[in-house]
């Protein structure tokens, strides 16, 4: 073993013993866990258990336990066994929650126990980088992302799979029992054998058919057309593969400087479509910004939220989605008629003026439809319509859209920004969960793991920018 580096002796004694405090280097981001919580108002941030019992065994302190939490998720251990694990041989767990080893069921009861509190540490964290003035520009990237939940696809009924499934089994009720019919007719040693094993399965079928049954009662009564028997709160969803995701749709707000998550929110909605006001609100409170621009995809798209964000003072880019039948049929879009405010008429490529001849109310909105009596003698109609006319419809705020539409013009790079902002924390806080779906189940408790993960990520964020050290500076400054 000469010429190589050698380790001390496991049976060396030391007259004065090294301290605990020695194996932590002043920039270990547990200091900054550390310094983080030790700040916090727990009462006021709504922790069970800040005040101990008169009586009983004595408890642990909730800010031991959040801090082995945030250190878990900073270092992707989520599980509360692994958590227990890590107390008993982790140096770093046990210098910052002072050797401390709670069970796994004590981990995971406060996580359950104290989601809304969790929820607030989380805001808290948000508001601690908005005093750090982390948020100096006030410009937002809105997305959202499936995330798999403890629900297996075949544990998501929804009506076209609950009754293609009764099909499955009455036509294999329908062939044992022909099955039944030949063994009975095949006198043999392995008649009974077999007959009794048919019988088996279909006793086995008809408990299926049962449990199928009641589940259809409850897909009349579920407003969303689905019923997951493991996680009831999750939701089948469309996602880019063909069989798509039974999960949750996390929507984010990422500033577009530093790439933090100022605002999130767990939904069981499979689209983005009504996301996007909400998302905008919520990053706006967060911010405390009078003024907020907002970077949105084309999933985003609806006039509704569109014009809730104007209202709101909030100043919406959403690209627009190519959906136009007309422009796939090789005939000019809606885009070639050039609305005159002023006229109240459109300009057609041909050079006619479409006039505004009637108005209706389609799904709540006031419309209003423009046409032209020179069409039948355009020379160029059939590249126009292959009706009488064309009619151009137009709803009462779509100036919001047009607004919206030359803003984008004027800045090509925004939906660069966009996803180069919103789609790194996604694929970061997924890379740290791995290849595997939500530890727990319902809306409440996801969304509660979720913050954890939000709260660690925002957390490490701000140690690289600011460094460890400058970090807890700054903290006990703000």
């Amino acid at each position: 073993m000469k010429r190589f580096i050698e380790g001390e002796s496991r049976n060396q004694t030391t007259l004065l013993p090294e301290c605990l405090d020695d194996y932590i280097a002043e920039d270990n981001p547990v200091r900054a866990v550390e310094a983080f919580i030790d700040e916090l108002d727990m009462r006021a941030l709504g922790f069970a258990g800040v005040e101990p019992a008169a009586t009983g065994r004595p408890s642990y302190h909730p800010s031991i336990l959040l801090k082995l939490y945030l250190y878990g998720y900073l270092n992707r251990i989520q599980s509360s066994r692994r958590l227990e694990r890590e107390c008993q041989r982790n140096v770093e767990l046990m210098w910052l929650i002072g050797k401390l080893a709670p069970d796994f069921k004590t981990i995971a009861d406060f996580r359950r126990d104290n989601g809304e509190a969790i929820r607030n540490v989380c805001r808290q964290f948000v508001m601690l980088c908005r005093r750090l003035n982390l948020f100096s520009q006030a410009v937002v990237a809105i997305d959202g992302s499936k995330f798999k939940a403890v629900n297996a696809h075949d544990r998501n009924f929804t009506h076209g799979k609950l009754e293609k499934r009764m099909q499955q089994i009455d036509q294999c009720i329908e062939r044992y029992l022909v099955a039944m019919d030949t063994a009975d007719r095949q006198q043999s040693d392995v008649t009974e054998i077999k007959t009794a094993r048919l019988k088996e399965k279909l006793a086995t079928l008809k408990k299926d058919m049962a449990e199928l049954r009641e589940i259809e009662v409850q897909l009349k009564a579920s407003p969303s057309g689905q019923v997951s028997l493991t996680d009831p709160d999750a939701r089948a969803m469309a996602t880019s593969t063909s069989r798509g995701m039974v999960g949750y749709n996390v929507q984010t707000a990422v500033e577009t400087q530093h790439h933090l998550i100022v605002a999130h929110e767990v939904t069981n909605i499979g689209t983005d479509r009504s996301q996007l006001s909400r998302m905008a609100k919520q990053a706006k409170v967060a911010m405390e910004t009078e003024e907020l621009n907002v970077l949105a995809d084309r999933g985003y798209y609806s006039g509704d939220e569109i014009l809730a964000c104007n209202e709101a003072g909030i100043t919406a880019y959403v690209s627009k989605p190519m959906t136009s039948s007309a422009k796939a049929e090789g005939r000019f879009d809606k885009e070639d008629f050039i609305y005159d405010p002023e006229a109240d008429q459109y300009l057609c490529p041909g050079g006619s003026r479409l006039i505004r001849h009637s108005e209706s109310v389609d799904k709540g909105h006031l419309i209003y439809r423009y046409w032209s009596s020179d069409c039948p003698r355009c020379p160029i109609k059939e590249k126009c319509t292959p009706g009488k006319e064309r009619r151009v419809s137009r709803w009462e705020h779509e100036a919001n859209l047009e607004s919206m539409q030359k803003r984008l013009d004027m800045r090509p790079e925004a939906m660069r920004i966009r996803r180069q902002t919103v789609e790194h924390p996604f694929g970061t806080i997924k890379y740290w969960m791995g290849a595997r779906h939500f530890l727990t189940r319902t809306m409440n408790r996801v969304s509660t793991e979720m913050s954890l993960h939000v709260l660690a990520y925002n957390m490490k964020r701000v140690m690289q920018i600011m460094g460890v050290k400058g970090m807890i500076a700054a903290m006990q400054q703000a």
